[in-house]
């Protein structure tokens, strides 16, 4: 993390200046949240409804974030369903040489993951086999590339900015649960997402970003656990596996926390 950010998050400012989906005027910290569903807030159930099918949440980590740090001129662009070529095509405009913070999840799309748990969901072992395993290919031999030219074209346009890329959580435990994967799919699916994040950390280093890991955040309160954090099958569907409230107060924003008070202390 650079001077950039410690030198916004030092000063005494006034209140909180954030809108949803446009940026807000005032001085201080420059925030831009870009990304896909995990960003946007899809699991918590509310949305701004001027942001449409982005579902951007006001219960969503990048806008409690920004609440918690008054002064923030916080521009919020992530979009449910957003792969890294629509984040590029999309999400970049707000970005620029005086954005300080932008914080991104994504590439979970372009690995098709959402279709993955799908197909484990309704069509049984051996189509979710097959559909784990073509996701695992694409995860080591597509993605990579995918997120290089999406990191670059954010580099390219917030040159001075910190960027801090989200991880994706584990979905599952894998004790009892009254849910229609068995408990070896839910262990190979959270492989999956173990690969997911290791590929999106090992591109995050090298395009010189902070990865923010939120796997342990989850920890007991993955979809079977008494408590979950994380949405399991619900409706309407868009809402399934993915984290809910609870899950943005109580695990992503901490974890974006942690990272930011490292720079402040």
């Amino acid at each position: 993390m650079g001077r950039a950010l410690l030198a916004a998050l030092l000063p005494v400012a006034v209140a909180a200046l954030f809108a949803p989906p446009a940026a807000a005027a005032g001085a201080g910290l420059h925030y831009v949240a870009l990304g896909d569903s995990y960003a946007s807030g899809t699991g918590t159930r509310s949305y701004y409804p001027e942001s449409g099918n982005c579902l951007r949440s006001p219960f969503a980590y990048p806008v409690l974030w920004a609440q918690a740090h008054p002064g923030t001129t916080f521009v919020f662009d992530a979009c449910s369903g957003a792969t890294t070529e629509d984040l590029v095509a999309g999400q970049l405009g707000h970005l620029s040489a005086g954005t300080d913070l932008v914080t991104v999840s994504i590439g979970g799309n372009d690995a098709g993951f959402g279709q993955v748990m799908t197909t484990c969901q309704v069509g049984g072992p051996a189509a979710c086999d097959r559909a784990i395993t073509v996701a695992q290919n694409y995860l080591s031999i597509q993605l990579p590339r995918r997120l290089d030219a999406a990191y670059g074209a954010i580099r390219d346009r917030a040159s001075s900015a910190d960027v801090v890329v989200l991880g994706y959580p584990q979905l599952f435990e894998t004790g009892p649960c009254n849910n229609t994967i068995d408990a070896g799919h839910r262990s190979r699916l959270d492989a999956v997402a173990d690969q997911l994040d290791a590929v999106t950390a090992d591109r995050a280093a090298a395009a010189g970003f902070t990865f923010a890991d939120t796997r342990s955040a989850f920890t007991e309160h993955r979809v079977c656990a008494p408590d979950e954090w994380i949405n399991g099958p619900a409706w309407p569907v868009r809402e399934s596996y993915h984290p809910d409230r609870e899950g943005h107060a109580r695990a992503l924003l901490p974890v974006l926390q942690a990272v930011t008070d490292r720079v402040a202390s």
